[in-house]
């Protein structure tokens, strides 16, 4: 399925990590003529950070205020994180949205893994960004006027000295020296967006200090609007 074919005037939710590629893949869903009704969040067991970037529930509520669009969270270990996925999927469904938008780019496992689970609930599962090229991608993001604060970062990868700053075109310049892929599509970074043309206002981030967790330096952060 593509935006072209499918997202004209239809309710959509996103997949929300909080960081660049889950927004630039509802900015294609809304530049493609889509109607976002809900953030979708997958939650660490306690539902106090997420999964994926560590982002505090603070932050995404922030977010979703600022973005206009409601968020839903949901708790889940990686043992019962699809069965608790089908169920979020199962409970939007029954609200009339029947398509989902994911920022993935380019690893297959978890595009089929996306379709096949959504295929269960008769979701449509729609990524934008999906074979395109890493650097343009963040730089369309870019251009696009959203901003984004570097959230955590691999510790084999990159110096914790990353944590903090704004994303642009030199820290992707300094990435490439380093051998770091552009999208960090291996989970070299993380980013959280703070504003752009889908925010009606700023999330504003104070830094509290930073935390080393699994192998990842997370920027530890409280934020307003």
């Amino acid at each position: 399925m593509t935006c072209a074919e499918t997202l004209a005037n239809r309710n959509v939710f996103c997949s929300w990590s909080g960081g660049k590629d889950s927004c630039l893949a509802l900015w294609n869903a809304v530049q493609a003529g889509a109607r976002p009704r809900l953030l979708l969040t997958m939650m660490v067991e306690t539902g106090q950070r997420s999964r994926s970037h560590g982002l505090s529930l603070d932050i995404l509520s922030l977010q979703s205020a600022a973005l206009g669009i409601p968020l839903a969270t949901r708790s889940a270990s990686w043992d019962s994180y699809e069965k608790v996925f089908t169920l979020a999927l199962e409970g939007i469904r029954s609200e009339g949205i029947d398509t989902g938008v994911f920022g993935d780019i380019d690893i297959e496992d978890h595009r089929r893994w996306v379709e096949r689970v959504c295929s269960t609930q008769g979701v449509g599962a729609i990524l934008p960004l999906w074979g395109r090229d890493h650097r343009n991608l963040v730089e369309e993001f870019l251009d696009a006027g959203f901003e984004a604060v570097i959230i955590s970062v691999k510790e084999e990868k990159l110096d914790k000295e990353f944590l903090g700053m704004q994303l642009s075109g030199e820290i992707l310049d300094r990435f490439a020296q380093v051998g770091v892929d552009a999208s960090g599509e291996g989970g070299e970074y993380h980013t959280v967006v703070t504003n752009g043309p889908l925010f009606s206002r700023r999330v504003n981030l104070a830094t509290k200090g930073s935390v080393l967790r699994d192998g990842y330096w997370f920027l530890d952060v409280a934020g307003s609007l």
